[in-house]
């Protein structure tokens, strides 16, 4: 792979970047990669794909070459593809070396807008589960009215056990407490309605599991439409839940930015109302761009592993990128394993 055994370049957080994966790469993931050398001068990066593609982007542009290299991957798993057969069988594939990087300590981190399967795959075959996780969850950062909430699992466990939320929960604090910076972070459970009786079989075994927790401040239930008001800080539940509110949480956000644009410049006069509140407006929409807030982590492995959208566009990426050197210096992981251990 061109590299030594033990991180590289190890006075640098060095992130290993998958170039192939997601709808816009290589070409997104790679400019997306240099805005992240420019805004963090901490950072080497290595490019994992095909190195023809990735060169073709470079070409031209200015960047400190000393911070980035490129390791040659000739196979690509594509999003299609059976997560476990992929893995097993495409050794040679961005996703796989730049997972192998961090197994190996040659990378801090490793993101890609690749499979998602793929990833879960990967980083719980490759990198590895922490010891005492259950399930590692996919955790992304959701925009409310008051700043951010933590929505844990959205994707990675279906078919999850009381156990595996109550593990959610205590790495969810973890991660908005030192993360974010949010100090005894609100902990609530995704349910139909407010009473503790209410629910499905999961979540009524579940409830009196959270709330017997002492390290944790657990306030209950939460329905789906107070998540956005900022009701609570870390947001538990299983992944199919998890999946619908972040998806219908992207969705309708792009369809509310094109129909209040729709209506900006319907008629003269809206637009020269337009005018007036732009400012305003473009600060408060800002604030509900996921793009802003990087990827969702595959918290409780043994190395950082980050998702991002599929359709991630270089910002993402760059701010990606910034997430994973905040998650690093913080030591979340070992805050994250410190934390289970102390359940034993």
């Amino acid at each position: 792979m061109g590299c030594q055994k033990g991180k590289l370049m190890s006075e640098k957080i060095h992130i290993a970047l998958d170039a192939m994966g997601g709808d816009h790469a290589p070409k997104e993931i790679v400019f997306g990669a240099l805005n992240g050398l420019k805004t963090h001068p901490e950072v080497n990066i290595t490019l994992l794909g095909r190195q023809s593609s990735i060169e073709n982007v470079l070409h031209g542009q200015d960047y400190d070459k000393k911070r980035l290299q490129i390791v040659h991957a000739e196979e690509i798993i594509e999003t299609a593809e059976p997560p476990v057969n992929a893995i097993r069988k495409k050794k040679n594939s961005s996703m796989v070396l730049g997972l192998q990087m961090v197994r190996h300590q040659e990378a801090d981190a490793f993101i890609s807008a690749g499979s998602s399967g793929a990833i879960l795959v990967g980083g719980q075959v490759i990198v590895g589960r922490a010891k005492g996780v259950e399930r590692p969850p996919l955790a992304p950062l959701i925009p409310t009215m008051d700043g951010v909430s933590i929505l844990i699992d959205c994707g990675a466990n279906v078919d999850a056990r009381s156990s595996h939320l109550v593990q959610f929960a205590k790495m969810g604090s973890v991660y908005m407490e030192h993360f974010v910076g949010i100090k005894n972070p609100r902990v609530a459970i995704v349910n139909i309605g407010a009473e503790e009786d209410k629910g499905n079989a999961l979540v009524k075994e579940t409830f009196p599991k959270l709330k017997e927790c002492k390290d944790i401040n657990f306030i209950g239930s939460i329905e789906a439409r107070e998540i956005p008001n900022g009701y609570a800080d870390v947001i538990v539940c299983e992944a199919f839940v998890g999946n619908v509110i972040l998806k219908l949480y992207e969705g309708l956000g792009t369809a509310l930015l094109g129909k209040i644009k729709g209506a900006m410049t319907s008629t003269t006069r809206s637009k020269l109302g337009a005018l007036l509140v732009k400012p305003a407006l473009k600060e408060t929409l800002k604030s509900f761009n996921v793009d802003d807030y990087g990827g969702a982590p595959l918290l409780g492995l043994k190395g950082l592993v980050v998702k991002t959208h599929g359709n991630s566009t270089r910002k993402e990426i760059a701010n990606a990128i910034g997430q994973c050197v905040t998650f690093t210096e913080m030591k979340i992981n070992e805050k994250i394993s410190q934390k289970l251990q102390e359940m034993e």
